[in-house]
C-alpha cells in the first residue's frame, strides 16, 4: 500500500508562483517515477511534468520554462515549481507516482489532488 499526501495549492494572482510537494509513504521497494497531472473543470487529465528515477525530466509544452520538477530521493518526495503562473493554470494538480513492488511487479498511485487558483 502507497500513500501520497500532496500540498502547497491556494490562490495566487497572474505572475506569481507556488510550489506544490508530493510525499509518498508505504510498503515499496522503490520509486520508479513521478509526475505531476492537471484537470481544469471541464477538461481531461493532463500532463504536466514527469522526472524518472534518473532525473530525466519533461514538460508539457505549456508549462516548459515555467514550471521546475524536482525529487528528493531520501524524503520520497516530489515538488513542482510554478512560475509565472497565468489564469489557464488553475486546475486541480495531482501526483502520480510508478512504484516497484517488492514482489518486482511495478504499481501506480494517485495524490488526493490539491486546488490551484490563479486570478486578480
Amino acid at each position: 500500500q502507497v500513500q501520497l499526501v500532496e500540498s502547497g495549492g491556494g490562490l495566487v494572482q497572474p505572475g506569481g508562483s507556488l510550489r506544490l510537494s508530493c510525499a509518498a509513504s508505504g510498503s515499496f521497494f522503490s520509486i520508479n517515477g513521478m509526475a505531476w497531472f492537471r484537470q481544469a473543470p471541464g477538461n481531461q487529465r493532463e500532463l504536466v511534468a514527469s522526472i524518472t528515477g534518473g532525473d530525466n525530466t519533461t514538460y508539457a509544452d505549456s508549462v516548459k520554462g515555467r514550471f521546475t520538477i524536482s525529487r528528493d530521493n531520501a524524503k520520497n518526495t516530489v515538488y513542482l515549481q510554478m512560475n509565472s503562473l497565468n489564469p489557464e493554470d488553475s486546475a486541480v494538480y495531482y501526483c502520480n507516482v510508478q512504484v516497484r513492488r517488492w514482489s518486482g511487479a511495478s504499481g501506480n498511485y494517485w495524490g488526493q489532488g490539491t486546488q490551484v487558483t490563479v486570478s486578480s
